[in-house]
């Protein structure tokens, strides 16, 4: 153990428990030297503290911009306690050792976040002295401490108490991690922000891409067995997802759970109303909406019963007691569910199934509605990363376009908007059967159209008559039309745009089968 520290500096913006943290320090004898608003909040507080500007000799300048860009300040931070060139360098210039800096910065991510700000402002809030010392304590982790993280206070304090007066070589190496992690953080956040408002910039897709996502857990393993895994989240997302949400409930969430957990999520965003759906393999095997999220499910649920077998559920309103039973109901199994909240008799109900409440997955993502994330969609491919934007429109109906001889009835439209939502979610070629705000059968992720056609159709299993399909691609052929006449479909959707468009709107009038043209895709790969 390296000797007790005698000398620390604290300098921070975010002062949560910083003042608890310098009383501590100071009753174990250690000099605490500081700047600005930390210094006075802790003179305020009765804690000896002694002005950078005293140790350096030089005063704040500028506004504030210079006051630790210093060499004693900087010497007392790199020198090697071990070498004794640099020891007979630091008696030769008057030297005081620093041995722990604390230090977070300028909150420029805050600032930028509420919108509205000007360059000007944003510009002050980069902090320049803030990860200069960070990152020279850093890089002499083994004689200088080094804190950026505020939830580290206590265990510092536990750990010097306990090390008499210093800490161990492992936990200065993982802090000086944490340091060249953070200023990563913020500098990559400049960098993303002065090239959105460069003019004549790339915009959200900038020439050089630095991701930074924090690992939030190891996972058992990924889609299969032999595959390894980790999760990792932007700590920048605040939409509730599931990578936001809190888990209530359950054993540890999975590679493919995750998977199926954000399709379920996003899906029941898209809808005002009560929804719920039912995912299986990414894709919805069953969704519905109702007057309430009871009605919803139940609906979701008569879609597809034998697929809703160990599924993935979602909701867009808290579930209550009454549809928690009837997702404890016998011989029903499901993997995890999301929803923005659950009543507590309901949570209860649901742990406690004699059918899987053991290992039930529950996840609250919280309430909904709040704006989506801007940032792009990313998508790995071998030696590259694709980037787009989410898909986050349904519909326009300025676009909408009846093409055949019939319209739709208003029940006809109803299904049609509901359907077309659902369809977007879907693996293409996607096809989407519906009825009565229920979806009674789905077509995935086929090589053809008409396959997916004739998919839907044999899982609506005769129910789909006098309901409606939608497709997230134009009909190249009239034989998807031909397919879902004979199960009975009355309207379609779709986007349009085929070479064969006359010949796919003529068979929909032969069927006496309403269309729209939506003039929007959604190829979902």
């Amino acid at each position: 153990m390296a000797n007790r520290i005698q000398r620390a500096l604290l300098s921070v913006s975010n002062k949560t428990g910083i003042v608890e943290l310098a009383r501590s320090l100071h009753a174990m004898g250690v000099e605490i030297l500081s700047t600005g608003g930390t210094q006075r909040a802790l003179d305020e507080s009765g804690i000896p503290v002694r002005s950078v500007s005293d140790y350096t000799g030089f005063p704040e300048m500028m506004d504030g911009r210079v006051k630790t860009l210093h060499p004693k300040i900087h010497a007392g931070l790199l020198a090697l306690r071990d070498n004794l060139e640099h020891m007979r360098e630091v008696d030769r210039h008057g030297i005081e050792l620093i041995d722990m800096i604390v230090v977070n910065l300028y909150p420029f991510q805050e600032t930028i976040s509420k919108g509205n700000v000007s360059l000007e402002d944003a510009i002050e809030q980069i902090d320049i002295g803030g990860p200069t010392m960070l990152r020279a304590a850093a890089k002499n982790y083994k004689d200088v401490i080094v804190v950026v993280n505020p939830s580290r206070y206590p265990q510092i304090i536990e750990e010097l108490k306990a090390g008499d007066g210093n800490i161990s070589e492992n936990l200065k190496f993982e802090l000086a991690c944490e340091v060249f992690e953070h200023t990563a953080t913020y500098d990559r956040a400049i960098a993303d922000y002065l090239v959105s408002v460069k003019e004549g910039s790339e915009g959200k897709y900038p020439k050089t891409l630095t991701l930074v996502f924090r690992k939030e857990a190891d996972l058992r393993y990924g889609e299969n067995p032999h595959q390894t895994a980790a999760f990792y989240i932007d700590p920048r997302a605040k939409e509730p997802s599931v990578s936001t949400a809190t888990m209530l409930h359950g054993k540890a969430i999975s590679y493919n759970n995750l998977l199926d957990l954000d399709s379920a999520m996003e899906i029941v965003k898209d809808f005002s109303q009560p929804g719920a759906v039912i995912i299986k393999h990414t894709n919805p095997c069953g969704a519905g909406i109702g007057e309430d999220i009871t009605e919803a499910y139940s609906r979701a649920l008569v879609g597809d019963p034998v697929s809703a077998f160990g599924s993935v559920v979602g909701a867009n309103r808290r579930i209550d007691r009454k549809t928690a039973e009837l997702m404890a109901q016998p011989n029903t199994f499901i993997e995890a569910v999301i929803a923005p909240s659950f009543d507590d008799d309901a949570l209860e109900l649901l742990v406690r199934s004699q059918w899987w409440g053991e290992n039930l997955r529950v996840l609250a993502a919280g309430e909904l509605g709040e704006p989506r994330d801007s940032y792009p969609n990313m998508r790995r491919v071998t030696g590259g990363l694709l980037l787009q934007d989410f898909d986050t429109a349904t519909y326009d109906k300025s676009r909408f376009k009846v093409v055949t001889k019939r319209e739709p009835t208003d029940k006809e439209m109803s299904d049609l908007l509901f359907a077309w939502i659902i369809c977007k979610h879907v693996k293409s070629n996607a096809i989407v059967y519906a009825k009565d705000s229920t979806v009674l059968g789905v077509g995935a992720g086929q090589m053809s159209r008409v396959d997916s056609s004739m998919i839907a159709a044999r899982k609506s299993d005769g129910r789909a008559e006098g309901g409606v399909l939608a497709s997230d691609a134009f009909f190249p052929f009239r034989d998807g039309i031909d397919a879902a006449a004979q199960a009975g479909i009355r309207a379609a959707i779709q986007p349009g745009g085929s070479k064969k468009d006359d010949e796919v709107v003529a068979a929909a009038d032969e069927h006496d089968m309403a269309m729209i043209f939506t003039g929007m895709r959604h190829f979902k790969h």
